[in-house]
């Protein structure tokens, strides 16, 4: 059912396969116990790792694969048709901790964090959100303080993605002083690694959806940061955090089309098996409309996914474009598994049916990496900004 927006190169239709055979062999048949157990599968990365899953966007110099972020997308969309938690970390390791250290990083952080993140040894995450800083992020607390040629960093981090198994975080914290606040000018960006003494995980979330990704909050208490941890120049962390959003917003966005379009094939063929009043639902037309207005949100939302990666690739401004798509995307989500809600009638609101799943990994698409208002801002602001 699923189809893009122009036609894919021969090299673009054989890593999706990859990615939908992978899904379908490795993922599927463990989604509904993973998602009912709020399951992280640590064998997972492994796997990804070992088809080069973790290192799409990273060149071939770092053990990436170096492709174009049409490709990645049309992958990562695969993977989110059958598991969206397994998806949402391939996104955020794809498009944050190693995206930032690719561009702001020294040779030396490439060499040492890059290449055991492509090949799956070690899984990103990214830390801005703290309980008090959400839409807000420039107003996050989390203090550095220079200490020798070291880094002292206390504070509290929330709703980090793959925070239990993160082995290479990028978290934002404060450089500026209590008596010379700079705003978002006054955050710098940290690599930081569980074993840095103070560092610890603290509450797992237990979340509507997204089950079987890991969401935490990070502890960190007199931690002492190597100085060569710092990425880039002090206080441009919230700005590369900003630029990187741009890309991460991407995925979530596929991330999205991916849960929209099993809502709607899981509708589409219940619809043709359930019968009512003697013949199948899919012959009402009160079923078709539904199934068609389905139909042409995903179709435009993956349109303008493939459109902003294009863009993206040509080098192009991508904040609104980003947003727009997110937002799009997101709400497309939302939509659509809730009509298939509405087709499945009383069976779709029950465990027994996947589309139960697909609605409650549906909505929190519309809340991380910026809600649906903040995209609605930016979106605004970048109409007059140029």
């Amino acid at each position: 059912m699923a189809w893009a927006l122009t036609p894919l190169t021969e090299e673009q239709r054989e890593i999706q396969r990859v990615a939908r055979d992978f899904a379908m062999h490795e993922i599927a048949p463990h989604s509904a116990k993973w998602d009912r157990d709020a399951y992280f599968d640590p064998s997972l990365v492994e796997k990804l790792g070992a088809l080069g899953f973790l290192g799409m966007l990273l060149p071939e110099e770092y053990g990436g694969l170096g492709l174009d972020t049409l490709t990645y997308l049309v992958a990562l969309e695969e993977i989110a048709t059958v598991d969206a938690s397994v998806a949402v970390m391939l996104s955020v390791h794809n498009s944050l901790p190693t995206q930032m250290i690719l561009r702001w990083g020294t040779a030396e952080q490439k060499k040492r964090f890059l290449e055991p993140m492509a090949r799956g040894e070690m899984l990103g995450a990214f830390a801005l959100s703290e309980p008090e800083a959400g839409s807000d992020a420039a107003s996050l607390r989390t203090q550095a303080v220079r200490d020798g040629g070291d880094w002292i960093l206390n504070g509290t981090k929330a709703w980090v993605s793959s925070g239990t198994k993160g082995d290479v975080i990028l978290a934002m914290a404060r450089t500026d002083t209590p008596d010379d606040r700079r705003g978002a000018r006054g955050i710098s960006a940290f690599i930081i690694t569980p074993e840095l003494p103070g560092y610890s995980v603290g509450k797992k979330e237990d979340k509507m959806g997204l089950r079987a990704s890991p969401t935490v909050q990070l502890h960190f208490s007199d931690m002492r940061v190597p100085g060569n941890r710092l990425l880039g120049q002090p206080g441009s962390g919230f700005i590369y955090a900003m630029q990187s959003l741009d890309n991460g917003r991407l995925g979530i966005a596929a991330q999205a089309i991916g849960i929209a379009e099993a809502a709607l094939r899981y509708a589409a063929s219940y619809a043709a098996e359930r019968k009512q009043f003697g013949k199948p639902i899919k012959e009402f037309q009160a079923i078709q409309f539904k199934l068609a207005d389905m139909a042409m949100r995903v179709a435009s939302a993956r349109a303008l996914l493939h459109m902003s990666a294009t863009a993206k690739d040509r080098g192009e401004h991508m904040t609104q474009f980003s947003a727009m798509t997110k937002l799009l995307a997101s709400e497309t989500a939302m939509a659509v598994t809730t009509q298939a809600i509405q087709i499945f009638g009383g069976y779709g609101y029950v465990k027994d049916y996947p589309v139960e799943r697909l609605f409650r990994d549906a909505k929190v698409t519309e809340i991380y990496e910026g809600t649906s208002e903040i995209q609605r801002i930016v979106i605004a602001r970048e109409l007059y900004s140029h």
